[in-house]
């Protein structure tokens, strides 16, 4: 459905919660007048709204219940000082080692042709990060649908070797071009020793550098009670910092106010003990590792 001109979209069972369908790429402009305005057609389909506030304002500026949510993110000036001052040792030379290895890097068109790479990428290994990739098995019509969202705002970069595609990346920019959110970032794994995951970050780098956006965020740092992994090792190599921001969340029934109250709202995996999450996860993982060979996109 949509409200405001915004698309929104539903998850959870028992509590049901709406936000934005880009959420965490692109923001509300106007919070107040536009939630006045829109969440009486949300009243009956959901219990709770959540809407994240865009950077650089990092301070609550709305005046509903808020915890802290946070982004990878990475303040830019220019592509030379992000180069020179601030990535790190490995992830510079990692970048690069995929030139030398003759990985190109350009901005390309949404078309067939690079849905066509995507959906190769996408179809390599089930597994990925220790974990299921949720783009594994898809048809080539469902990533075609999926990658064709928010074509008025976003940039596609691809690396290639010998003219094939091995790793792109899906740059969507908010409505106030004030930030930018890697919204797909992949590789082949079989192409990992040529680094095409470092040099995409650095061409979103330099995309968001040319275009003078400020802000490039990766995601979140962490998630939960998760502190730090592989991934979140990159990305700080690759110098994203963590950067805390308020996620708003208002009541739309006796359910929603009774949820928010006592943290109901949040994943199962939130509310389990970061030991014994630590300790599943490594289950989960040793589990894959038997089942399949084990595959990091990252580096």
């Amino acid at each position: 459905m949509e409200i405001c001109g915004q698309l929104i979209k539903m998850r959870g069972g028992f509590v049901k919660i709406a936000r934005l369908d880009a959420d965490m790429f692109q923001f509300l402009d106007q919070p107040t007048e536009q939630i006045d305005a829109g969440l009486a057609q949300l009243k009956g389909r959901a219990d709770l709204f959540t809407f994240l506030q865009r950077l650089p304002e990092t301070k609550p500026l709305y005046p509903y219940a808020m915890e802290w949510d946070n982004f990878a993110g990475l303040e830019i000036s220019t592509f030379e000082n992000w180069w020179t001052k601030q990535i790190g040792f490995k992830a510079r030379n990692k970048a690069k080692q995929a030139e030398k290895k003759g990985v190109v890097l350009r901005e390309v068109d949404f078309s067939s042709e690079l849905v066509e790479g995507i959906w190769s990428i996408y179809n390599e290994t089930p597994i990925r990060q220790g974990r299921r990739f949720p783009h594994f098995g898809k048809s080539l019509e469902t990533v075609y649908r999926e990658e064709a969202t928010y074509l008025d705002s976003s940039v596609f970069v691809g690396a290639y070797f010998d003219a094939r595609l091995i790793g792109f990346i899906k740059l969507v920019f908010d409505q106030t071009r004030t930030q930018a959110g890697l919204m797909n970032i992949v590789s082949l794994v079989s192409q990992r020793d040529k680094a095409p995951t470092n040099a995409l970050v650095a061409a979103a780098v330099r995309s968001c550098a040319d275009r003078g956006v400020r802000y490039l965020t990766y995601s979140r740092f962490s998630y939960g009670k998760k502190q730090t992994d592989s991934l979140s090792d990159f990305k700080e190599r690759n110098a994203f910092k963590r950067i805390d921001v308020p996620r708003y969340y208002i009541p739309l029934t006796a359910k929603g106010r009774i949820a928010l109250k006592y943290g109901l709202h949040r994943p199962l995996s939130e509310q389990v003990p970061e030991a014994l999450a630590s300790r599943l996860r490594d289950l989960r993982e040793a589990w894959y590792r038997r089942k399949n060979s084990t595959v990091y996109e990252v580096s």
